[in-house]
């Protein structure tokens, strides 16, 4: 699968984490909601590799190891399973496949989200490295994923060139991308 830059569009990984969503018994509501944001932010062309998984272990890590190893996804944007609830192990299910954890992510979506709400301390979302990939972990209501997506998306595009990955353009009346000045 093509990782972008000539060999095609961008892929970008969705995931849902959600028992009732996987189960068809909810609609997923944050799967749409990062595609629409990435539709909105970025300039460049991408596709989306879109999956709902419950709220297991072993069904979210396997799926971010397809997204990252089999799909060439660039970038991975998880939604749910970031709170303190005995099932929610998103955070942990990206800890177990990613070499390295880019901590700042987290702090700057709670640092963000506790601007609106006190509970954003309980949120637990992570980013880290997977090979070539960039996995962040998103909220799962739609306002607060858009919240926080406009808040490390900034950085997203550069860290993606740092791992060597597709070239990714934003609409910098929505959103800027940092790229330092050579």
């Amino acid at each position: 699968m093509s990782r972008g830059g000539s060999g095609g569009p961008a892929q970008i990984g969705i995931l849902t984490v959600s028992d009732r969503a996987s189960r068809g018994e909810y609609e997923d509501e944050g799967g749409p909601a990062i595609r629409a944001c990435l539709a909105e932010f970025l300039t460049s062309p991408w596709e989306a590799v879109y999956r709902i998984v419950p709220d297991e272990r072993p069904h979210i890590e396997a799926e971010l190891r397809r997204m990252a190893d089999e799909y060439g996804c660039c970038l991975v944007v998880t939604t749910g399973g970031t709170g303190p609830a005995p099932r929610d192990v998103t955070p942990e299910a990206t800890e177990a496949v990613c070499e390295k954890i880019l901590d700042g992510f987290g702090e700057q979506m709670r640092a963000v989200s506790l601007a609106k709400v006190p509970t954003a301390i309980l949120s637990r979302q992570i980013a880290g490295i997977r090979g070539r990939t960039l996995v962040v972990n998103l909220p799962g209501r739609p306002r607060a994923i858009r919240e926080c997506l406009l808040a490390v998306f900034p950085a997203i595009p550069y860290c993606i060139d740092l791992l060597e990955g597709p070239y990714l353009t934003t609409d910098e009346k929505v959103v800027a991308a940092f790229r330092p000045k050579k």
